[in-house]
C-alpha cells in the first residue's frame, strides 16, 4: 500500500517537532564468498567486495533525505560473521581483518560496521575462538567496527565457557580504551537468541539465511509516543492507551518502511525488514523513561514500572504489524542508561537499579544495554550478569543481552560522557557477592524444556 502525501507532510511534522528519525538504513552483505585460505587474499576479497556492493548506500540515504525531508541518523553496514568468513585463521589475523573493514567503512563515509562476530551457543569453531580472543585489539584498533557474540538461544541452552570468557573480554576491552572510558565495550554486546536481520548497532549482523544483499531499517519515534501519551487524560484505561500507542506505531513504521524501501530502490537491492524498537537518545523530549512516566508513574523504578514497559512494548509490536508485513530485528523498547536522558537523570536520583533494569529487560526489545559499572568489577560478575540475562532470554524464548562498561578508575556514583548518541553514562552500583564457583561450572547450560518443539 503506497504511502499517501498527507502520510509524507505528516512524517516530516513529526521529524520537526517530535525528534522523530530513521535511526539507520543498513545495507547488510554476504561475505561467504570471499574466504581464502591466504590472508591477504581474504582482506582483499572483503575490501573489493564492500566497495563495491556499498559503493552508493550513503548517497542514496542522503538523496531520500533531501527528497523527503526526514533525517536518517546513520548509514550502516552489516556483514556475514567475521568467524564464519575467516574461521581458521588466528586471533591476530582477525585484527587485520577488522582493520580491514574499517577502513572499507571510513572510506564509504558508513557509521559503523557491525558483524564482527561470532554464534556460539551450542560451541565453538576454531575460527570462532580466534574471533572471541581478537575482540579486544579489535576495537581498541578501530573505530567504525562494532562486535557481537551469541552465547545462547531456547534450542541450545547457554554455552557457559563462552559466558565465562565474555567476562574476561568485556574487562580486557575496557583496559584496551581505558583512556577513552572503555568506550571500546559499547561496540560490544552479549546475545541469547539473536535476530539475523537486526539493523541496529552494535548487534547488527548479516545471518546465513539472509539474501545476498538487503537493506534493512531502524526507526526511532519516543518523541511522537510521549506527546501521544501526554495528550491522553488521565482517566483513560489501559486498552485505551494501548490503542493510542498502536496508531503512533502505525504511522512511524509506515515511514520507516517507505524510507528503506526508496534507499534500497535506488541501489538496485532487496528491501529487508523495518526494526520498530523505539531507540531514545539524549535529547530532551526523546526518551523511553519519559514515556514511562508519561503513563502515571513518579519515576522509571515505581512499582508498575515493568507493566508499562509490557504494555508499551506490544502496543508497539501490534501497531508495528499492523502497517508493514516487513517487521524484523528486534522490535519493542529499548531501555538504554546513557543513551536516555530520563534514563540518566534516574540512575542519579537513584530510583532505579541494575536489579530493576534486569526484571524490565524480561519485556522490552533487547536488555541490558549501555550501563557503566565500576572500573574494579571482577570479571566473574560480568559473567554473571550475562548469564542472568540470558536465562531470562531462554527461559521467554525472547532476545536479551548485555552492552555493560566496566570503566578503569571510576566506582559508582561517577559518570562518564561518550557525547553524542552514546550520551553520559552514570556508574552504577553492583552486588558485591561472590558467584566463581557457579560461573566456573562450565559445560553446557541445558535448553529450557519450551525449546523441545519441532
Amino acid at each position: 500500500m503506497p504511502l499517501s502525501i498527507e502520510e509524507i507532510l505528516e512524517t516530516v511534522r513529526m521529524t520537526e517537532v517530535e525528534h522523530f528519525d530513521i535511526r539507520t538504513v543498513t545495507m547488510g552483505i554476504n561475505l561467504r564468498d570471499c574466504a581464502s585460505d591466504d590472508l591477504q587474499r581474504l582482506k582483499k576479497n572483503i575490501y573489493e567486495k564492500i566497495m563495491r556492493v556499498a559503493s552508493e548506500h550513503v548517497k542514496a540515504a542522503q538523496k531520500v533525505e533531501t527528497d523527503y525531508g526526514i533525517s536518517i541518523a546513520n548509514k550502516r553496514i552489516s556483514v556475514t560473521p567475521i568467524s564464519i568468513v575467516a574461521d581458521g585463521y588466528y586471533p591476530e589475523d582477525l585484527v587485520e581483518v577488522a582493520e580491514t573493514l574499517d577502513r572499507a567503512a571510513d572510506e564509504l563515509g558508513i557509521d559503523f560496521l557491525g558483524g564482527y562476530s561470532a554464534l556460539v551457543q551450542k560451541g565453538f569453531s576454531r575460527g570462532d575462538l580466534s574471533l572471541v580472543h581478537s575482540i579486544p585489539d579489535a576495537l581498541a584498533r578501530t573505530k567504525h567496527v562494532c562486535s557481537s557474540v551469541n552465547i545462547a538461544t531456547t534450542k541450545a541452552g547457554i554455552n557457559m565457557e563462552a559466558a565465562r570468557l565474555m567476562g574476561e573480554i568485556i574487562k580486557q576491552t575496557a583496559e584496551k580504551t581505558a583512556s577513552k572510558d572503555a568506550i571500546g565495550c559499547a561496540k560490544l554486546v552479549i546475545f541469547a537468541n539473536v535476530p539475523e536481520d537486526n539493523p541496529f548497532i552494535a548487534g547488527a549482523f548479516h545471518g546465513v539465511s539472509e539474501p545476498e544483499i538487503v537493506v534493512n531499517v531502524g526507526i526511532s519515534g519516543p518523541g511522537v509516543i510521549l506527546r501521544a501519551i501526554r495528550e491522553a487524560p488521565d482517566e483513560l484505561d489501559m486498552a485505551s492507551l494501548s490503542e493510542r500507542i498502536r496508531k503512533m506505531a502505525y504511522k512511524i513504521t509506515r515511514a520507516g518502511e517507505f524510507i528503506g524501501k526508496r534507499v534500497a530502490e535506488l541501489q538496485n537491492v532487496q528491501f529487508g525488514i523495518v526494526d520498530i524498537s523505539l531507540a531514545p537518545t539524549p535529547m530532551p523530549g526523546d526518551s523511553v523513561a519519559d514515556i514511562l512516566k508519561a503513563m502515571g508513574l513518579e519515576d522509571v523504578g515505581a512499582p508498575g514500572t515493568t507493566a508499562a514497559l509490557a504494555l508499551l512494548t506490544d502496543s508497539v509490536k501490534r501497531g508495528g504489524m499492523m502497517a508493514s508485513s516487513h517487521v524484523g530485528g528486534m522490535s519493542g523498547a529499548f531501555i538504554p542508561v546513557s543513551e536516555d536522558a530520563g534514563m540518566i537523570a534516574a540512575v542519579e536520583r537513584g530510583s532505579i537499579s541494575i536489579e530493576k533494569l534486569e526484571a524490565m529487560t524480561s519485556v522490552c526489545s533487547v536488555g541490558l544495554d549501555m550501563i557503566a559499572i565500576p572500573g574494579d568489577t571482577p570479571a566473574s560478575t560480568i559473567s554473571g550478569i550475562i548469564l542472568d540475562e540470558c536465562a531470562i532470554g531462554i527461559m521467554n524464548n525472547k532476545t536479551t543481552a548485555v552492552r555493560i562498561i566496566p570503566v578503569p578508575g571510576r566506582k559508582a556514583g561517577d559518570s562518564v560522557d561518550y557525547g553524542g548518541l552514546l550520551g553520559k553514562a552514570p556508574i552504577m552500583k553492583i552486588s558485591e557477592l561472590n558467584n566463581n564457583v557457579f560461573v566456573n561450572r562450565g559445560g553446557q547450560y541445558p535448553a529450557p524444556s519450551r525449546g523441545l518443539r519441532n
